[in-house]
């Protein structure tokens, strides 16, 4: 009495043996870790595109804040370099930074001041940072550090896939010594107390 082969074995050895099945469980494995790769180099293109634009926008505006112009209202640059940004990333949240040095040798690396030692970065004026410097646009002669940082939101959902934030925070320094139109004084450095 001989028996034939059930229908599960059957098909199991119709597919070991089929190299379109094989095709098939191969690209099952690879396609998604492909199509994540693709997504990321399509992310990290947009925000280097993104990073060069906000560079652009910083030298152009570093060099339009050191004439005397914007001396007296920065406020007016600040809002042109807020809509260049705008024009190609809508929804970015663009902060501006000013610090003041009276040359170029004052600037020291940023030391954070804990003053209520409560190991936290707390608002000023709390805590504060000490640079060699001081907040604002400066005077005549005076070096100017504008940083300009945008927050955007990133266009390919890859990052919230992966438990990261959807946003992107990009920032740009120039540094430029203002213009002599005017009697300069001296910097007086903020000093943490």
């Amino acid at each position: 009495m001989t028996r034939r082969p059930s229908f599960m074995r059957r098909l199991i050895r119709r597919l070991r043996r089929s190299e379109r099945g094989t095709a098939f469980i191969e690209f099952a494995l690879t396609a998604p870790v492909f199509l994540m790769v693709l997504l990321g180099i399509f992310d990290f293109c947009w925000q280097m595109y993104a990073q060069q634009v906000l560079q652009g926008v910083v030298a152009k505006a570093g060099r339009d804040a050191t004439l005397e112009g914007f001396a007296a209202d920065q406020s007016a640059l600040d809002d042109a370099v807020e809509t260049r940004v705008k024009k190609v990333f809508a929804n970015a949240t663009v902060t501006f930074n000013r610090r003041v040095f009276d040359d170029y040798s004052d600037i020291r690396p940023l030391r954070w001041v804990d003053s209520n030692a409560n190991g936290i970065q707390d608002p000023s004026p709390e805590d504060c940072w000490e640079d060699g410097g001081r907040q604002g646009n400066g005077g005549a002669d005076d070096v100017v550090q504008y940083t300009v940082s945008m927050r955007f939101d990133r266009v390919l959902p890859l990052w919230r896939m992966l438990g990261q934030p959807q946003y992107a925070t990009l920032s740009s320094t120039t540094l430029l010594r203002n213009q002599p139109f005017a009697a300069g004084g001296e910097v007086e450095p903020e000093i943490c107390g």
